[in-house]
């Protein structure tokens, strides 16, 4: 795990991962996409951004139920994949770095999603406020990732790289859950769900794999 990454690395890390991301073994994608499904948000004819929508995979389960959808990311591979799976006029794809204000108006959605995207950025507070900014008064921020104490032991965005022929790890920062909830109380939410999931052959004393944090946007005054 590095303690700075240049952001135009991980970016091109995903576009040479797009080709094998859906279908190399990835348990933690995977568990990831089961804490969205078992969450129960709200989702029917609702407007949803998902932030980081890289191949596509959630974007299937969200659209399916969403009034409409956006989603972002930065890989432009990552994206095509997306459009290919996803062929829906309800969905508008956009290639743009969350750590940028989003192309996206103030309060025009009910729902933001993230999943695996926030141990690739330094500062959460841009993520956050963005969110917030973007959401109506009680909207939710779902967010999903790779648990903090598995990141401590070890754990790290990597994939077999088909164009080097190399084993590579995506550059990734160290967030505390206190991190994520704090900074998200500061951009004005609350926290209503916090999971902590483990693979299901797994002992409940093992260690979690994923952290989902389900923030609701409190009304502004």
């Amino acid at each position: 795990m590095t303690d700075s990454s240049d952001q135009s690395e991980i970016a091109a890390a995903y576009n040479d991962w797009a080709a094998t991301y859906d279908a190399q073994p990835n348990r933690t994608r995977d568990l990831a996409a089961t804490a969205l499904r078992q969450l129960n948000l709200k989702l029917e004819g609702r407007k949803v951004i998902e932030v980081g929508c890289g191949t596509g995979r959630n974007t299937e389960y969200l659209a399916e139920r969403a009034a409409e959808l956006v989603g972002l990311d930065f890989s432009e591979a990552m994206l095509a994949k997306a459009r290919a799976r996803v062929r829906d006029p309800r969905v508008r794809f956009v290639q743009h770095d969350i750590r940028a204000n989003w192309p996206l108006a103030d309060a025009s959605a009910d729902v933001v999603v993230a999943m695996l995207i926030l141990e690739h950025v330094e500062n959460l507070e841009t993520v956050f406020s963005e969110a917030a900014r973007v959401l109506q008064s009680d909207g939710r921020f779902l967010l999903c990732e790779l648990h903090p104490m598995r990141q401590l032991l070890g754990g790290q965005a990597q994939f077999s790289n088909t164009r080097t022929g190399e084993h590579q790890c995506v550059g990734a920062f160290l967030h505390d859950v206190s991190e994520y909830v704090n900074v998200g109380l500061a951009c004005g939410f609350e926290l209503q769900h916090m999971g902590e999931w483990r693979d299901a052959d797994e002992s409940p004393t093992s260690d979690p794999r994923v952290l989902s944090l389900l923030f609701r946007r409190r009304a502004t005054s």
